[in-house]
């Protein structure tokens, strides 16, 4: 999502090229592994769904993509570049490339919504009016231009994981990470949210991977698409491909699936189906 046309710091990707491409990743703490051996790519413009029990790794893996931490062995790509090498400051631009919604949404309680959006505006010291009117579009992208100068406080579960997702689109990224965007929400507010992760797919076209623990969430995501002229969502027609989205599915730290919506529900893998069951 773009206020301006630009983003705060460019990051180009070929066609060609993946956006995020691991390499036989492995990481643990201590002596307990956490990820091995994992490989995937997310293509541009594609959204890749992180399935998995609690506690194998899926938060792990975000943080491993916008270099909060380092593997243990393997490499990682991010727009082309190996990130698993960069150094702290060359972290901290790519960083300004990638928006992430926290679980919870993570707001600045201290700050008002303008500021907790505009935040790494700020930071970038851009103009007062700047940051205002490029929040206020952020804001309008997630219908909640009203709340600008609201505290977090004042707003409910779901309004607070709206801003989270204005704050992270507002410097136009070229991937987005999701953790849990749903976590803790009711299912109508949680449907709200996946339309406008849906948005940014469709819409702005946007590269994402998105950790869930909700099924109906990940599969609603799936099977759908955003109609710009209904403002809403809509089913895909019977028999179409994802609507360029698919998923990835952790287990004890090791990646069990890599595929299509079709190729997850027709598995017999024994893991698998149990999970989906």
């Amino acid at each position: 999502m773009s206020a301006n046309g630009a983003t705060t710091r460019p990051a180009s990707v070929s066609p060609d090229q993946p956006v995020v491409l691991f390499e036989d990743v492995s990481i643990g703490f201590g002596a307990e592994p956490v990820l091995e051996g994992i490989s995937f790519r997310v293509e541009r413009g594609e959204t890749r769904i992180l399935l998995g029990p609690a506690g194998v790794g899926k938060s792990v893996l975000l943080k491993l993509v916008n270099g909060l931490l380092r593997p243990d062995s393997g490499r990682i790509f991010v727009f082309g570049k190996e990130i698993s090498a960069m150094r702290e400051s060359e972290l901290f631009e790519l960083r300004g490339a990638i928006g992430t919604v926290f679980q919870e949404g993570a707001l600045f309680d201290s700050l008002n919504v303008r500021d907790n959006v505009g935040y790494r505006l700020m930071e970038e010291h851009l103009p007062e009016d700047e940051v205002t009117r490029r929040a206020t579009e952020a804001l309008r992208f997630v219908e909640m231009e009203h709340t600008l100068y609201k505290f977090p406080s004042e707003l409910s579960g779901g309004m607070r994981r709206r801003v989270a997702i204005a704050r992270a689109i507002v410097s136009d990224p070229k991937l987005i990470l999701y953790d849990s965007p749903t976590g803790g929400l009711d299912p109508i507010t949680s449907t709200t949210i996946i339309e406008l992760v849906m948005k940014q797919r469709d819409v702005q076209h946007t590269s994402s991977l998105v950790v869930t623990h909700r099924l109906q969430d990940a599969f609603t995501l799936a099977t759908h698409r955003f109609n710009r002229e209904k403002n809403g969502m809509e089913a895909l027609p019977p028999h179409t491909a994802d609507a360029n989205t698919s998923f990835l599915m952790l287990h004890k730290g090791k990646l069990i699936f890599d595929g299509s919506t079709k190729e997850l529900v027709t598995s017999e893998d024994p893991l698998i189906r149990e999970y989906l069951a």
